[in-house]
């Protein structure tokens, strides 16, 4: 079975089972993957995350059955498992726009989010540059900030953190740097939700060391791990991101390979990101199915 079909037999036990506990683990199962790969591909290829659209299609299913059943708002709130009436009523309006108890009369407007299957899509056949590469243990020594996950454009609060970035500093992170990829780079750590624009993370600006320093740089131990690595070859940001648009929509589902938990890396060959044939590389840790 390809993994298409996986995910969609994935989609139909949670359709199945939207008036009951649904169990990620069996998620898991079904899907042919990890809890956490699948929470990722599905946040990036829904555009919302998993538990969001588990909530909406709950909810939309309430508003089918308030006006096409007779059954009381507490009954219903129970059944869909939200511990009072009033949380239910609560998400119920911020969905549809009015309470249980007004959807039940007629003429009222409703929202529905439909059921969700995944989808061949055939594209342009562009090929994908990537490497796979397998690493010891190491770390990651810079500067760290809190930012907010922006999909397009240049991110105001990188532009921030490479302000730290003095001639002097680059040249003492650049004496530390002694494993791949060399030289100064970008690591996306700790995300809140990966897929979604505007949620958090930790981003980092520095060098790749096997050396554990105590210095007064902020310090990221990463695991020994497989990573992915993407050649990129174009205008930054723009190629970087269409690259990240790629390895989710194209490479993932078709790789044997899978999302793990860790950071992600980014190197740039250099300052002047105005050429248009500007070098970039995408690491990610990966595991093989």
């Amino acid at each position: 079975m390809n993994p298409l079909a996986h995910f969609n037999e994935a989609m139909s036990y949670i359709e199945k089972n939207l008036m009951h506990d649904i169990d990620l683990t069996q998620i898991s199962i079904l899907s042919g993957c990890s809890k956490y790969h699948f929470r990722r591909m599905f946040s990036f290829l829904a555009g919302m995350p998993l538990g969001e659209y588990i909530r909406r299609r709950r909810l939309s299913q309430a508003g089918i059955l308030l006006q096409t059943e007779k059954i009381k708002v507490i009954d219903l709130a129970l059944q869909f498992g939200y511990e009072t009436p009033e949380a239910f009523s609560k998400a119920f309006q911020s969905m549809h726009g009015v309470t249980p108890s007004q959807a039940k009369n007629k003429n009222v407007e409703l929202k529905i989010l439909p059921p969700l299957t995944f989808q061949l899509t055939l594209r342009g056949g562009i090929e994908m540059n990537y490497r796979i590469v397998e690493k010891e243990a190491f770390y990651i020594i810079g500067f760290k900030k809190r930012i907010s996950l922006q999909f397009k454009g240049v991110n105001p609060h990188m532009e921030e953190l490479t302000k730290h970035l003095t001639p002097d500093v680059i040249t003492t992170l650049k004496s530390l740097s002694d494993t791949q990829p060399s030289g100064i780079i970008s690591v996306s750590a700790n995300f809140s939700e990966r897929t979604v624009e505007n949620s958090e993370l930790d981003q980092y600006i520095g060098v790749a060391t096997t050396q554990e320093i105590n210095s007064s740089f902020d310090i990221l131990p990463v695991e020994a791990s497989t990573w992915a690595v993407f050649k990129v070859i174009g205008k930054f940001p723009d190629a970087v991101q269409e690259t990240w648009s790629r390895i989710y929509g194209e490479w993932f589902p078709s790789s044997g390979y899978e999302l793990i938990e860790g950071p992600e890396l980014l190197w740039n060959e250099g300052l002047d990101m105005n050429k248009s044939d500007y070098k970039s590389e995408i690491w990610i840790p990966v595991l093989k199915k």
